[in-house]
């Protein structure tokens, strides 16, 4: 909502120095967010005056129409004489009452301007369009003045107000009142305690500042007197209560079509955001701006019958003013005559029944509809507009009757209309909200100790009616339906006595509880993995369908199963992940189209997978008491299951290239040892059996193991899927379930031996198909407890060890914790690993 100053002065007594900026910092510390506080026309400088035209010659020489024109300014020249200007504009005539900048003036932009010779003719200013002025974005054409009693020589900027700051306020969902400069206002007179005109009840007038003063929560009808109108207006009914509670129509005739909107109401429009476009539609933006009340205005002789506001039908259609024919769906909400669907209530009306260049009779309708209504409605067809983005948000439900008569009475004085006698109210019954607070509430909420005074003095101010002692009855006020709650009252009171008088206090949490076990070893693993040189990230949980095929997935996986979200971010995405590897594939592809081909990236997070027999949908809960625990039990049946995860990927050189020579490329042993890694922050050793399992190449995929547990895979990626999400060749990845770890162990420190290590190496000669962690494995439980460390370093195949067989080259690191270690203990400790790896793998020692 941007609201120009001069508007808000006109109904809050604000003190004479306070400026936008000023009157910002008090918004905001009401709870307003004030985003920008633009100082419109700050760099236009005069003179700027009104001009008449008094003759024109046309410069036939040239290849664009270009006008030589003299210009009466009175005595803004100094001389009286007519100032001789250029202009390349023809759409005025002699006679015309113009904007003109004389010499010495300066236009928004930097734009000076001098006494030049151009054309062949000495030129003497410039004759303005509202573009030119910064009131508009037309530039057809120059700015031609309607009709008026200011003389020639009339200082522009002052009597159009050009210079003006303007607020410009992102209005929060609950708080549809500040969409209008009444709401505004209101606010601005509760912030600096000044005298507050609702200009809702300001006289009939199109004249700006008039109307009375009222007090800054009083409603409407309880200051200005309507007309009794007994008589009807143009005959509607109410036919579905739910869709609207409050229908008025007014009517006037004979309004000229070709009567102009004033300047000051254009300039204010446009300041606020608004295209003028004539004057009836003007006067009913300008309204809606004004009091927050959206209004329409139908041309009287395209009207059919009696109007009804109800439902569509099934089957009913309707063009609106954009020109696109819509299918009505049964929920939205219409405003229709014997015809059929005249407009989309609260949205855009319809194309047969608008007012055009012609229309001089006139029904103006106000109304009061459903919120949720119209916004379900606006989002069906994709048709927001300033008046849904209002009804959406809560309207005062008494300013219908205000607002038209209002409407009916500007289009009278500034357009000629004769306003006919009598109106159309059509209601349902509302009942009015009341909510019982206790008067020590907002002291509770704030920790601060206000009283019940103030509290009833704030809740006064923002136009409740407060009975009672303790505890407080409180009626809102009609233009504040977003107060229904103790909460919502209290929020009202800490607000306007302002947040920064909240003292501010550190939370005191019980001491002695700490994190979690699990927690822990979170952490552990994010440190680890860092340690280890990969990077976090922090991925969306959510996937697309066509993620399941570029990882190859299998048609019965059930990595396929995914939960569907209701409200999507993005359609793109709109399942919930069972995997983590889409999100880093997909990251790890960015940062490799950012240039950073030597990438490793991890990801600690949830998965989520759907529980079989589950019901589709989580049951609604009560919320005016705690749940029963058969209602828990029933919320977290539908949940599915979340179990962490850890994965990572690594692309390119694991060790970089450089003047130390050749670096190493990621493999999949990386992979692998990144879950190692993890396993060892839990405290547990895995074991690693080839495996095929999507995504990961067939060849050069590995099941990682606990005792029987299959808890993750690792391994080089999947051509087809490497080419599927843009990764480098030879990308690997690993991914594995960190419960199935175990209850994580506390780390403790290893024993560390003064004793010197006793080294032993040893080749041993396998089939080909016994992997080398079986027999590493085998090693190390023959080996015992001297056993400090063990470590592949040759691998053999040949002709010296047979087809179909392979030489495996150990070493074997002994310690012991007491003593020094004798070649005999070394060596007998030797011979049992290898009878072990004999025994367990038909290992036999090579050279033996």
């Amino acid at each position: 909502m941007r609201a120009p100053l001069s508007w808000l002065r006109e109904y809050v007594a604000l003190p004479a120095g306070v400026t936008g900026r000023a009157l910002a910092a008090k918004l905001i510390d009401a709870g307003l967010e004030v985003e920008t506080v633009e100082q419109a026309g700050a760099d236009l400088t005069g003179p700027l005056v009104i001009g008449q035209v008094l003759a024109i010659e046309e410069l036939t020489e040239f290849k664009k129409p270009i006008r030589y024109c003299q210009v009466d300014v009175g005595q803004a020249n100094g001389t009286g004489e007519p100032q001789n200007i250029i202009c390349g504009a023809a759409n005025f005539a002699v006679g015309d009452r113009v904007v003109v900048i004389l010499p010495g003036g300066e236009l928004p932009g930097g734009f000076k301007i001098g006494s030049r010779k151009t054309y062949g003719k000495v030129s003497e200013g410039m004759i303005c369009s509202v573009r030119e002025l910064g009131i508009g974005d037309d530039h057809a054409g120059i700015l031609v003045l309607p009709p008026g009693d200011e003389p020639v020589g009339t200082d522009v900027i002052e009597l159009f107000g050009l210079r003006d700051d303007v607020l410009d306020i992102a209005v929060t969902p609950d708080r549809g009142y500040a969409l209008s400069i009444r709401g505004i206002a209101r606010e601005a007179a509760t912030a600096y305690g000044v005298a507050f005109t609702d200009p809702a009840a300001a006289a009939p007038s199109a004249a700006r500042g008039s109307g009375p003063v009222v007090a800054g929560g009083s409603s409407p009808q309880s200051e200005v007197e309507l007309p009794a109108d007994t008589a009807e207006a143009y005959p509607a009914s109410i036919a579905d209560p739910t869709a609207c509670d409050r229908f008025v129509l007014r009517e006037v005739r004979g309004f000229d079509p070709d009567a102009q909107t004033p300047m000051w109401m254009r300039v204010r429009l446009f300041r606020a955001g608004m295209r003028p476009v004539s004057l009836a539609v003007d006067v009913t933006n300008y309204l809606m701006l004004e009091l927050g009340q959206p209004l329409h205005a139908f041309d009287r002789g395209k009207l059919t019958g009696p109007i009804v506001v109800r439902r569509a039908e099934a089957g009913e259609t309707l063009e609106t003013l954009d020109h696109v024919k819509r299918k009505l769906d049964p929920g939205d909400i219409l405003i229709t005559d014997e015809s059929g669907p005249i407009s989309m209530a609260g949205s855009m009306g319809g194309l047969n029944t608008e007012i055009d260049e012609k229309s001089a009779d006139m029904v103006i309708e106000a109304a009061h509809f459903d919120a949720i209504g119209t916004a379900r409605m606006v989002r069906r067809h994709k048709l927001h507009s300033e008046a849904s983005y209002r009804f959406e948000r809560g309207v005062d439900r008494e300013l219908p009757l205000y607002a038209s008569y209002r409407a009916a009475w500007m289009l009278a004085d500034l357009g000629g209309a004769e306003v006919v006698p009598g109106v159309t109210h059509a209601q349902a019954p509302v009942e009015p909200v009341t909510v019982t607070m206790p008067a020590g509430h907002p002291d509770r909420v704030a920790g601060v100790t206000y009283g019940r005074d103030t509290v009833v003095r704030r809740l006064e101010q923002v136009g409740c009616a407060v009975e009672g002692d303790d505890p407080l009855v409180v009626t809102p006020p009609t233009w504040r339906p977003d107060l229904n709650d103790p909460n919502d009252l209290a929020e009202e009171v800490i607000r306007l006595e302002g947040y920064e008088n909240i003292p501010a206090r550190a939370p005191r949490p019980a001491a002695g509880r700490g994190l979690t076990p699990q927690q822990r070893l979170r952490r552990r693993v994010g440190r680890a993995l860092a340690g280890s040189g990969y990077a976090e990230v922090l991925n969306f949980p959510f996937v697309a369908a066509k993620d399941w095929d570029s990882l190859q997935l299998p048609a019965d996986d059930a990595r396929r199963v995914a939960l569907r979200l209701a409200n999507p971010l993005s359609e793109d995405e709109p399942l919930l992940r069972t995997t983590l590897l889409p999100g880093l594939f997909k990251a790890l592809g960015r940062n490799v189209g950012r240039g950073f081909g030597d990438v490793g990236l991890f990801e600690l997070g949830l998965v989520f997978r759907p529980r079989p027999g589950a019901p589709e949908r989580a049951p609604r809960l009560a919320v005016d008491r705690g749940p029963t625990p058969e209602e828990i039990a029933s919320v977290d049946a539908a949940l599915p299951d979340q179990p962490l995860r850890v994965a990572a990927v690594l692309a390119g050189e694991r060790e970089p290239s450089g003047w130390w020579g050749k670096g190493s490329p990621a493999t999949w042993a990386d992979a692998i040892e990144a879950a190692r890694t993890v396993a060892r922050e839990a405290g547990v050793e895995l074991t690693v059996k080839a495996d095929q399992h999507a995504p990961w190449h067939p060849g050069r995929c590995a099941a990682l193991y606990l005792g029987e547990t299959l808890v993750g895979h690792a391994g080089e990626l999947h051509p087809r899927v490497i080419k599927a999400y843009g990764l480098p060749p030879r990308t690997c990845a690993m991914e594995l379930e960190l419960r199935r770890l175990g209850d994580p162990a506390s780390p403790t420190a290893p024993h560390v031996s003064p004793y010197p290590v006793a080294t032993q190496d040893v080749a041993l000669i396998v089939d080909g198909a016994v992997p080398a962690d079986d027999v590493e494995a085998a090693l190390r439980t023959g080996a015992g407890e001297l056993l400090e460390s063990i470590r592949l370093f040759d691998i053999y195949t040949g002709e010296q060890v047979g087809e179909g067989r392979k030489s495996l080259a150990y070493t074997l690191r002994f310690r012991a914790p007491d003593r020094t270690l004798t070649a005999e203990d070394a060596s007998a400790a030797r011979d049992a690993a290898v009878a072990a790896a004999a025994e367990r793998t038909g290992a036999v020692l090579r050279g033996a």
